[in-house]
């Protein structure tokens, strides 16, 4: 069965410059992995994401994996992922199972294996390439969209991340149920503005929009881990149990 993780990773000092140095160079390494159908590694911007400015301290790993045993696997032995593991400060991995979705993210549609929602947490990703034409619309409206959305009701944990500055950007965020997200996502009316802009002037040239099911949380961001109170966090890190 189809998992999907998200690994963020912080990184201080000179280790945020190797970093950096790792968002091409490690991309012919991460193509051979065993079992990785699809994977983005993502840069993030200031204030939590949601900034035109970038953050060379926080980046994350998007993967799609044929099964979660080569998905630990991963995680456990020596691969692409130890040196980012050794070098950075602090690591976040979320294992989730897919619920759904649409859209194209570099023209695939890399997730499948769709589960039934049962109730409980849910992880959400939307991802877009912003039209050039339509790039100081699209982050005139960022700045407003980020402020509606901290501390709103239900929302556990959100970051915004992107693969190219300015005009390949995506959310990812982890709600406590169903009921949050959408009340989120179709009653706010700044968030609906959003919307209906999107549909009207067309600004993206591709999006995609994905929820899933998260089960595993493992490691710390921000000192803590997001989602102790919810899921398993009973695994290694760093090869030792916690």
């Amino acid at each position: 069965m189809q998992i999907t993780t998200v690994t963020f990773f912080r990184f201080h000092g000179k280790q945020a410059f190797w970093m950096l140095s790792q968002m091409k160079r490690a991309l012919p390494a991460l193509n051979r992995v065993g079992g990785l159908s699809f994977f983005k590694l993502l840069g993030s911007g200031g204030d939590n994401g949601f900034s035109i400015k970038p953050n060379f301290n926080a980046y994350a790993l998007l993967c799609v994996w044929d099964s979660e045993v080569q998905a630990e696997t991963f995680f456990k032995l020596p691969s692409p992922y130890s040196e980012f593991e050794a070098r950075a400060s602090e690591v976040w991995t979320v294992f989730m199972h897919n619920l759904k979705a649409h859209g194209v993210w570099s023209g695939q549609s890399p997730f499948s294996d769709f589960q039934e929602d049962q109730g409980g947490l849910i992880a959400v990703i939307t991802r877009a390439t912003v039209k050039w034409n339509y790039l100081y619309r699209f982050w005139s409206y960022v700045p407003t969209v980020s402020d509606n959305l901290k501390g709103h009701e239900g929302l556990l944990f959100s970051v915004g991340i992107g693969e190219y500055p300015l005009f390949m950007q995506a959310t990812f965020s982890v709600w406590e149920n169903r009921a949050f997200m959408q009340q989120y996502a179709y009653k706010s009316p700044l968030h609906r503005e959003v919307i209906k802009k999107t549909r009207e002037l067309g600004w993206y040239k591709e999006e995609l929009f994905a929820n899933f099911i998260p089960f595993k949380s493992i490691g710390s961001w921000g000192g803590a881990n997001p989602l102790k109170n919810f899921l398993d966090t009973n695994a290694f890190i760093r090869g030792n149990l916690i």
